[in-house]
């Protein structure tokens, strides 16, 4: 509980209605989550005003409501702001105390491998033996208790919500995914962030975000609101992320791997069997929290397979040293680190490999076909979930980047499927994304059998693969099933298989299957 009075000292007020200063019990922003005594946030969604849900709050109990507008019939509290959200983050966050502070805060943004990286950077630390905190993608983890996620990253009060929780049973470092929704809405507002990462940025959301250029300027707002007691991570190789360099007062570290000007290297990359190995240099000496690390180098071996591994082992490397864990540790954390559900996951190995990638867009699927083209394999064959309800734009820069590739991979014809039955109404894949996709790849000479069901479209796949081949299941959510799917056809291929054949984070996927 908090006075009204102290609490509103954590934002600039605009005009307040009936200035009376009553005890708060907590902060609501959703009208059917209000209970008596919270104070009501009244947000302007992109679908829905909170203004419009006043009734339901008070008659809930709220005493007292932020507002950007005043509405007329209350006798409670008012307190008109600029910009709600903003209000919403730095209420939250002094009403939990400003949890954050006392917590080493990881944020890490980029249009892919955020997931990745995190699931890295957390391993690293906890390797080392310290309590950490996940916020992501997947799932919210604190310390051993583990939820499944709503949002990559929630909103600022359920986020303030969690570090005070972390705080409470003693979680020392926490590694969270950073949207680009989040920055732009405010989500991360308060947060008092150690490290701050930009991975890459590729187009996606560009219909959020009004523009690629929109989409850049809220990713990039991470870095360029980096304090310096923060340290920022660059990648050199990504264009836009090596542009901020000079654009934030946080101490900066860079990485690259093509670009040899990095402060953080990488040699001698060996992807021939889908897992790297790889020698990190560090080529300029830096200091953090009384620790020196001086020019010189040392190998990683990892157990997740792709190119797009490498980046983001990159960036959970840099997380680590910049944590105080000793080299060692970051090497057999690594070379543990089984990686994260349909992020190239080979998912079987016998005498041939399946992989499993969920290919979301043209930046992803430039880094996983990069991957496949320094693997030694015999032959390709790609299964491909169109996606569905993202518009024609982000379907033809996914089939022209695929189309792009298949000469150097040796692909003259792909299986796709619009996974019927496998999609929700939301993923349903329109007749213009359908068409835009047959049409470039007519243009590039590449024959295409569709499929309307996912299991029609893996079972094709598989009924041509020989030994020494790959096939990879590409796509997002009209994939989602097709791990499983791919598997109880091998094992119905072969009853007497060998279940360690089966690689990765499985057992809901094989459970049940025998």
């Amino acid at each position: 509980m908090i006075s009204l009075f102290e609490l509103l000292k954590a934002i600039p007020i605009i005009e307040m209605w009936n200035e009376e200063d009553i005890t708060v019990k907590g902060i609501a922003y959703n009208s059917k989550n209000v209970i008596p005594g919270d104070i009501f946030v009244c947000i302007k969604g992109y679908k829905t005003d909170g203004h419009a849900y006043i009734v339901g709050a008070v008659a809930n109990g709220a005493v007292a409501m932020i507002v950007e507008d005043f509405q007329e019939g209350w006798d409670i509290p008012q307190i008109r702001v600029a910009n709600s959200r903003q209000a919403l983050a730095a209420l939250s966050d002094t009403f939990y105390g400003n949890p954050s502070k006392g917590l080493k805060t990881i944020g890490i943004t980029g249009t892919n491998g955020k997931t990745t990286t995190c699931f890295m950077a957390n391993a690293i630390l906890e390797e080392h033996g310290l309590k950490t905190g996940l916020i992501g993608t997947v799932k919210v983890k604190i310390g051993d208790q583990e939820e499944p996620s709503q949002l990559t990253t929630p909103e600022s009060l359920d986020l303030h919500g969690y570090f005070a929780l972390m705080k409470a049973q003693n979680v020392s470092h926490v590694s969270m995914e950073v949207s680009s929704s989040a920055l732009e809405l405010h989500r991360v507002g308060n947060v008092d962030f150690d490290i701050v990462s930009f991975n890459n940025i590729s187009r996606e959301h560009i219909d959020l975000h009004g523009s690629f250029e929109k989409y850049f300027e809220s990713k990039a707002s991470l870095i360029r609101n980096a304090g310096p007691n923060q340290w920022a991570i660059l990648n050199l190789d990504c264009p836009y992320s090596a542009s901020l360099v000079h654009e934030t007062k946080a101490k900066v570290l860079t990485f690259g791997i093509d670009r040899k000007d990095g402060d953080i290297g990488c040699r001698h990359l060996d992807l021939s069997t889908g897992r790297a190995k790889f020698i990190v240099e560090i080529r300029k000496s830096f200091t953090v929290e009384g620790i020196t690390y001086q020019p010189g180098e040392f190998a990683i071996e990892l157990f997740t397979p792709g190119y797009h591994s490498v980046y983001n082992a990159m960036v959970a490397i840099m997380i680590g040293l910049l944590c105080g864990v000793p080299i060692p540790v970051i090497q057999k954390s690594l070379r543990s680190f089984i990686g994260v559900e349909r992020r190239f996951e080979i998912i079987f190995e016998d005498d041939f490999k399946i992989i499993d990638d969920h290919f979301a867009n043209s930046g992803n699927i430039d880094v996983t076909l990069g991957t496949l083209q320094r693997m030694k394999y015999h032959r390709l064959t790609l299964v491909y979930a169109i996606r569905g309800s993202r518009g024609p734009t982000v379907n033809r820069e996914n089939a022209e980047t695929i189309a792009a590739w298949a000469s150097k991979l040796g692909l003259t014809e792909i299986i796709a499927t619009i996974s019927r039955s496998h999609v929700t109404d939301k993923d349903i894949v329109r007749y213009e994304e359908l068409a835009v996709f047959q049409k470039v790849m007519a243009a590039a000479g590449i024959k295409v059998y569709l499929h309307e069901e996912l299991a029609d479209a893996i079972g094709h796949g598989l009924s041509s693969v020989e030994a020494g081949d790959v096939m990879i299941l590409a796509g997002c959510q009209g994939m989602d099933y097709g791990a499983k799917i791919a598997l109880e056809q091998v094992m119905h291929l072969r009853p007497n298989m060998d279940k360690t054949l089966l690689f990765g984070p499985l057992e809901k996927r094989v459970a049940g299957m025998e």
